[in-house]
């Protein structure tokens, strides 16, 4: 496999491929396959010619579909008697391949082809690093023939999934190899002719609608990907400000990568009403499910632009909102979900994500969200169909999130789940400058800013669509309070910068952070402050020359390798680049706008989920984490909330 697979996605489905277009079977940071509803439905798709593995003279291209150009192994002195050219694309559940192979010499020949597949059914939890294993008493693997190919099948209990592969022409013979199965052809090639046959891969998942009927040829799926994408993408009114057209400006082409990006990450939804809906997905290839927190950002990001996905956002997490207690899952009435899972290791409840509630923000950020649609859009429909959802949201916040008893959202570490659960959810994140993990019941600071921006939303709502003006007036004086507390309490006035959180005991954690920034776009700090705060952002230990760190440099946790301790999130830098422009540091917002932009050029115009924090001034170029997900959908939206900024800038 190589270092950086070629990946086509579409509609909750993914291939990840090498560049010749096989799949090997990898785990780790990039595994390959075929993935559908957190399930490996493909884990070797190999092809050979006369019993050896083409070489690719052009790898895959993974916009849309993917073509990579094959010979056999030869010399300046013996070139290769034929080229084949292999098309791979995808739609809702399916890969379709289309190997076509052109003879190169005047001699009429014929060609042994064999496809090599298996499908281990791994779920994605099994596939990471830590290599950890999993029982999974009374699981059987079945394979039989099908006409035109075979069919895997796996079951546990009452979990069924299968994947089919079926050729034209059909196979000539299906033989074992090891868990899998070798389809082999004798093709025909004429002198200076041609051959082919076309492959389709169905992965039926655990849980999933039957897939469509299945496209005839790579074109066609890529055709219907494509209709798709536009109507996901076209603006619903006359009233969303226009797009800008001209992709060859920094700006311009980083909107073109990530509006295409956005809309392959769409994946199926149900709203409240069950009825259907598409969403954007976090991001592949770890996280194509929806997100709370990670869909909530992203529609703020498109929410000028693309309304829609917001209220399909909304409604999705509606539907999905906690009603009961679960400390498994960490439910709690009216919390909006953290993550959804369709495994079977979730399934079978091996791991707490099937619906994992382990998030403080998604359920201020849904109040937030809401008001701000009914804002952008003129239209107070969604708010008050949501308007039970949005009350328990509330009620959460004041009697389970902590509002009311500790005067801030807080949360306690999960055992079984995640550790801190704030965006910047990895062990160790949320520290003091010392690099101690804060510990206890923790009140962090970007949350109580979208708290903030949630009650008064919420106060907003309830004026203007709810009929309720005298819970209108209790939200607003709640909204106001928790203003003050946190100014009395987050700030740290010997450094001109608000604290990280608060520990369980209370105590200011120290760590100069980017989460401070946050409270620049929730409007929750004061003019002053907040100005102050947005330049100390772009000084030098915070702001690389490629974006704002996570974590100040010079303090004891800071690692410019590190998920949250000083790497580079451009998601992060855009909900900054926002808040800078509320505040009008608009020469601030310009210098960070400039570099996630150049950090895009450095990338092909695709945003990575997370860059290095190294200084730009060193001398190399852009450095990616190594383990984020791309496409990932709010790097990919954060170009939008890039052109939010300048327009208000040129207001």
């Amino acid at each position: 496999m190589s270092p950086t697979p070629q990946l086509l996605v579409h509609s909750g489905t993914f291939a990840a491929l090498d560049d010749s277009g096989d799949i090997t079977g990898t785990h780790g940071g990039s595994p390959d396959g075929l993935f559908v509803r957190d399930a490996r439905h493909l884990s070797r798709w190999r092809l050979t010619v006369d019993g050896a593995r083409p070489t690719a003279l052009v790898p895959g291209d993974p916009t849309g579909g993917t073509t990579a150009v094959l010979t056999a192994s030869s010399t300046r002195d013996e070139p290769s008697h034929w080229t084949l050219l292999r098309r791979q694309a995808l739609f809702q559940g399916r890969l379709v391949e289309r190997v076509r192979i052109i003879s190169n010499i005047a001699e009429h020949t014929t060609l042994v082809v064999t496809v090599e597949a298996d499908a281990d059914f791994a779920d994605q939890f099994e596939l990471r690093g830590d290599r950890r294993t999993y029982d999974k008493p009374g699981a059987r693997r079945d394979i039989q023939t099908v006409p035109g190919g075979i069919e895997f099948t796996y079951r546990r209990g009452d979990w069924r999934s299968a994947t089919t592969v079926t050729a034209t022409p059909a196979p000539a013979t299906v033989t074992d190899h090891g868990t899998g199965r070798d389809l082999t052809w004798q093709l025909p090639l004429p002198a200076h002719g041609s051959a082919e046959l076309t492959l389709t891969v169905t992965a039926r998942a655990h849980g999933a609608a039957e897939p469509p009927p299945a496209p005839s040829s790579p074109e066609e799926a890529e055709g219907r990907v494509r209709r798709e994408s536009a109507r996901l993408l076209a603006a619903p009114t006359d009233s969303a400000p226009a797009l800008p057209t001209d992709d060859t400006t920094p700006l311009g082409r980083a909107l073109a990568r990530g509006l295409a990006d956005l809309a392959l990450l769409h994946i199926p939804a149900t709203g409240p009403d069950g009825e259907d809906l598409r969403i954007p997905g976090a991001g592949v290839p770890w996280f194509l499910t929806l997100f709370g927190r990670d869909s909530l950002l992203t529609s703020f990001f498109t929410l000028p632009h693309l309304p829609r996905v917001a209220e399909s956002t909304l409604l999705a997490l509606a539907a999905t909102q906690a009603t009961i207690h679960d400390p498994a899952s960490v439910a709690q009435p009216g919390k909006i979900v953290h993550e959804i899972r369709h495994g079977e290791l979730s399934h079978f409840r091996q791991v707490p994500y099937g619906r994992y509630y382990g998030s403080v923000d998604s359920t201020p950020l849904f109040v937030a969200l809401l008001a701000a649609h009914a804002r952008q859009t003129g239209d107070p429909t969604l708010a008050r169909r949501l308007r039970t959802h949005a009350r328990a949201a509330i009620r959460w916040m004041f009697e389970h999130g902590g509002l009311d008893r500790h005067g801030y959202l807080v949360y306690a570490s999960d055992p079984g789940g995640l550790l801190n659960q704030n965006w910047k959810d990895s062990a160790g994140a949320v520290c003091f400058a010392d690099g101690t993990q804060a510990t206890g019941t923790i009140a962090v600071a970007e949350a109580q800013g979208y708290a903030y921006d949630a009650l008064r939303g919420a106060a907003m709502l309830a004026r203007t669509a709810w009929d309720a003006p005298r819970w209108a007036d209790q939200l607003d004086a709640a909204a106001q309070q928790l203003r003050v507390r946190f100014h009395d309490d987050f700030w740290m006035p010997h450094r001109g910068f608000p604290a990280l959180g608060l520990d369980g005991a209370g105590r200011q954690v120290d760590a100069l952070a980017s989460d401070a920034g946050h409270l620049l776009w929730s409007g929750i700090l004061d003019d002053e402050r907040g100005r102050t705060v947005g330049r100390r952002l772009l000084e030098p230990d915070f702001f690389s020359g490629w974006g704002i760190r996570t974590l100040a440099a010079g303090q004891t946790p800071y690692h410019p390798l590190s998920y949250h301790r000083g790497s580079i999130w451009p998601h992060d830098n855009a909900v900054i680049t926002l808040g800078l422009a509320r505040h009008g540091l608009h020469e601030e917002a310009a210098r960070v706008s400039d570099a996630l932009l150049d950090a895009a050029a450095a990338h092909g115009h695709r945003l990575p989920e997370v860059i290095a924090g190294h200084p730009r001034q060193d001398g190399h170029g852009l450095i990616p984490y190594p383990h984020s997900c791309s496409p990932q959908a709010w790097a990919a939206t954060t170009p939008l909330a890039l052109l939010t900024a300048r327009r208000a800038a040129a207001t």
